[in-house]
């Protein structure tokens, strides 16, 4: 994985004694209030509901076994004990106390990590696909680009003070796993007809109040121009973004207003002033920037294990978590196993520190010492022995991160909600747990395939509910917690929104209201037809029916 250099160590190691004064000075109250706000927030620090929250950035979701240990280390020393893993590929912690902010800063630089640019007007952390590396469909490696847009992005001064933030998504593999197409900037390797790869670069999408699939802006940008063009995109948003909205802030808006095609020839026209100027990657800076993802030594393997195959055979719980938690690497006799964070009874992304501890020790036994951070608020080994799975699934379970769930009901997407946000209009936790507890039967949920289910506390959509098979939304009516389903959302390269499918609900009636949903997709689905698949085929109608019929 990437480490710091020289310079990125000095820029950290200075930007935590700065803040460090900086809480000084506000502390003492020789700053107020407004003043202290942007300087905390560009070093990722909220003041939320109950308490200040704290927002680490996990650079393209990639950590190290001493990365995760420190986290661990953080939570259990500054808070209470636990993390939230978010949809960014990033972590929260809930509790810290201000006064203890700068120290947390100075542990994670030392392990060269840091809060910047995880909240405020700026680009934010650069996400991609967690099998990055390891699938076997990619075009090209992701992992070099995103460190080079990281590099690019970090204290770019014409970044520090954006119209609103701006998050970038890229993908190295025709199934986008990264959700490019809902990013502001999303980033699709492809090939052009000479076999040459490169970019499809896509532009305004976004959820929150405002959802919006991306449009294409270029459908082939040969890989050295990334920066250059990417620049002429961020110029453009500079320039005409509005500022004097928040709501209207967001580059979708512009998009939009401006239409994609006009915004496209300011793009292209700023772009061939600069094309093939200093901003081209040459091919050594990749090569270079490649060099620190370098494969990890792995032993040479035939096919697949054969003590592998036994198990599969003997064990059908062991099984069962094969199919739906472990994916095919590209190097065979190894797997990639995905750890899930969505067992019953837990909010959906969290971890204690000492499953982190727990995690980072199995890191290093079994996956080189390295893992990622998923999208889908997991965690995931991408180097791990066929033969050892067996023995990987029993330490899982021992820790609660076996639950052979992913891609279904279960395996929810959610954000902290009401419990912590003082943006959240209701509850978000408590949803979620009544709809894996009534669904907490994985024969069934095998039945029914996959169905991705996104829950948001909020039209800030952190839940990213928009693309949920079926999203939940909290709403405020009158005073109180109520939810606003839609169903037919879905990410990836066929990227859709969900549409509500009526009136809100009671907190009470959440997991009657998803039992109606499947029971509609149960009764009426082709043989092997996804969830997402039959209500395209369906339209919203008879699923609406069935809620509200039987509601009254």
């Amino acid at each position: 994985m990437y480490r710091y250099d020289r310079h990125d160590q000095r820029f950290i190691d200075e930007r935590v004694a700065q803040f460090r004064d900086q809480t000084r000075r506000f502390l003492a109250g020789e700053l107020t209030e407004d003043e202290f706000r942007p300087l905390r927030l560009q070093n990722g620090l909220y003041i939320q509901k109950y308490a200040p929250m704290l927002r680490i950035a996990i650079p393209y979701g990639l950590l190290s076994s001493a990365q995760l240990r420190t986290l661990a280390h953080i939570g259990r020393k500054y808070d209470r004990g636990y993390g939230h893993f978010t949809t960014r590929q990033n972590i929260q912690f809930n509790w810290p106390r201000l006064e203890d902010v700068p120290d947390i800063l100075a542990e994670l630089a030392r392990v060269q990590m840091h809060a910047i640019q995880t909240s405020g007007n700026c680009v934010r952390n650069i996400t991609t696909d967690h099998f990055a590396g390891v699938a076997g469909d990619e075009i090209v490696d992701p992992r070099p680009y995103c460190e080079l847009l990281r590099q690019w992005s970090t204290f770019h001064p014409e970044f520090a003070y954006l119209p609103r933030k701006f998050k970038i998504a890229v993908s190295g593999s025709p199934v986008d796993r990264a959700a490019t197409l809902v990013h502001d900037i999303g980033v699709h390797a492809v090939r052009d007809q000479d076999g040459e790869a490169g970019f499809r670069v896509l532009v305004g999408g976004g959820l929150g109040r405002t959802p919006i699939i991306g449009h294409v802006i270029r459908e082939f940008l040969p890989r050295a121009e990334i920066l250059n063009y990417l620049d002429a995109i961020m110029r453009v948003y500079n320039r005409f973004g509005r500022r004097d909205n928040k709501f209207k802030a967001r580059i979708k808006i512009l998009v939009k207003d401006m239409s994609i095609d006009v915004f496209r020839d300011h793009v292209e026209a700023d772009w061939e002033r600069i094309r093939g100027g200093p901003g081209a990657v040459p091919d050594e800076e990749v090569a270079r920037l490649a060099s620190f993802f370098d494969a990890p030594p792995y032993e040479r393997f035939d096919g697949e294990d054969a003590s592998f195959r036994a198990a599969l055979a003997d064990n059908r719980a062991f099984s069962n978590w094969v199919k739906r938690n472990v994916f095919p690497h590209k190097v065979p006799g190894y797997a990639v196993v995905t750890l899930s964070l969505k067992k019953t009874g837990v909010p959906p992304g969290d971890a204690t520190s000492d499953q982190m501890d727990a995690v980072a020790d199995l890191a290093d036994a079994y996956s080189f010492g390295e893992l990622r951070v998923s999208h889908e608020q997991n965690l995931i080994f991408t180097d791990v022995k066929q033969a050892a799975l067996l023995a990987l699934w029993g330490e899982l379970k021992a820790l609660g991160f076996a639950t052979p769930n992913i891609g279904l009901l279960t395996d929810i997407i959610c954000c902290p909600g009401g419990d912590f946000c003082s943006l959240a209009n209701a509850k978000s936790i408590p949803i979620a747990e009544s709809i894996q507890r009534r669904f907490d039967d994985l024969d069934y949920l095998y039945d029914l395939g996959e169905i991705d289910l996104n829950i948001s506390g909020c039209m800030n959509a952190c839940g990213h509910h928009h693309v949920g098979n079926i999203g939940v939304l909290g709403v405020d009516k009158n005073g109180s917690e109520w939810y606003q389903v839609s169903i037919g959302g879905d990410q990836g390269e066929h990227a859709s929104l969900g549409k509500v499918i009526g009136r809100s609900f009671a907190a009470v009636d959440m997991p009657d209201v998803i039992e109606r949903l499947v029971d509609v997709y149960v009764e009426r689905r082709h043989e092997d037809e996804r969830f997402i698949d039959a209500v395209r085929r369906l339209g919203v109608e008879p699923f609406r029916e069935r809620v509200y019929a039987e509601a009254h």
